[in-house]
């Protein structure tokens, strides 16, 4: 019985070349021994062979080898139905990485690995391993903008104090808190992902209180989960002088409500739509055509709300990114139908 193939033969034949600079010809023998492979089933030894090629490619610094490689990678992965796990999305972190910035060979990649993650994963928008380590990478080379929207879609306590800490710094340092902070919180509600949310949330005031003690409205936070309540620990909600921060905690807060046995529909129904009315009726961000929409979004998503009337692009979280100071919107068309996770266990107003 013949011995089962392996990538070493190859992967031999094709390093050494790289090595003396003759890149085309290890490209070249990449693609003809990854293709032999993949036409046999071998699925694994021809994914092995274009990611330890690939690697070596870029560290030459052959990006439009390399990314070619990378891209019949994930054809591979396609072939063979390979699923989101630790391993499959190594892989594709370790290219990106090596990729760097230089034209467009990173942004080839990085569309490549999130469409086949969406594809080939749990979550529609893309894989939020892959998106908290893409958001991560553009964070640290300053590029804000292109972190931002993986960062949301992430999703990640961590990733969510990243995203706290860019905004906080692109608001040079406090300046337009309200603004900065609902370009985190409004998103993640929108996505149903309170964690999220609160996890920004309390990281972005941390920094602003931090930078500016004065924002403080009182010196105290005020305990809105009194203790005997069910909740593991009271809850502590910063009276600020915005009022589009405090607004932000108290509908985290509202939303955390929802959906949470014991606590009935039409009364937690009521608290939102009071609390939204409250805010808007003091005109300023809240009051906005893009933020209002946005919020019926989020009462139609955790409070069985009316939809808001349709607009001609009813894409709130579109809205959202693009008329605050020049975000990006974040696609093109409707949006998906809206589901929420079942909630959070022992969290209340009470």
């Amino acid at each position: 019985m013949p011995p089962p193939p392996s990538s070493t033969k190859a992967l031999n034949a094709i390093l050494p070349l790289i090595a003396a600079g003759q890149a085309y010809e290890a490209h070249q023998k990449a693609r003809t021994f990854a293709s032999r492979y993949s036409k046999s089933g071998s699925y694994d030894v021809a994914i092995d062979v274009l990611y330890q090629s690939a690697m070596e490619l870029f560290k030459a610094g052959h990006l439009g080898s390399g990314t070619d490689l990378s891209q019949f990678l994930i054809e591979v992965y396609e072939l063979k139905d390979e699923k989101v796990g630790e391993e499959s999305r190594a892989r594709l972190t370790q290219l990106i990485s090596l990729v760097g910035t230089e034209g467009t060979w990173r942004k080839t990649m990085i569309g490549g690995s999130i469409a086949w993650s969406a594809k080939h994963g749990i979550y529609a928008t893309g894989d939020p391993g892959l998106h908290g380590f893409i958001g991560e990478l553009f964070y640290k080379e300053q590029d804000f903008v292109a972190a931002e929207p993986h960062l949301i879609a992430s999703g990640s306590r961590e990733s969510a104090k990243t995203l706290a800490n860019m905004l906080f710094t692109w608001s040079r340092n406090g300046a337009e808190p309200g603004t900065y902070a609902s370009k985190g919180v409004i998103p993640y509600l929108l996505r149903g992902n309170i964690l999220a949310a609160r996890a920004f949330l309390s990281q972005f005031l941390s920094l602003l209180i931090g930078a500016r003690p004065s924002v403080l409205a009182t010196p105290s936070p005020v305990v809105i989960n009194p203790a005997g309540s069910e909740a593991a620990s009271p809850d502590e909600l910063y009276l600020t002088t915005e009022p589009v921060l405090n607004f932000l905690q108290l509908a985290i807060r509202t939303c955390q409500r929802a959906k949470n046995p014991g606590v009935q529909a039409k009364q937690v129904q009521e608290m939102w739509v009071r609390l939204c009315g409250s805010y808007q009726s003091r005109r300023g961000l809240v009051a906005q055509p893009g933020y209002r929409e946005a919020l019926g979004e989020i009462g139609t998503l955790f409070f069985d709300l009316p939809p808001p009337r349709a607009a001609a692009n009813n894409n709130a979280l579109q809205d959202m990114m693009s008329s605050f100071l020049g975000g990006k919107p974040g696609g093109s068309g409707g949006p998906p139908k809206r589901t929420l996770d079942p909630p959070m266990q022992g969290i209340t107003l009470d």
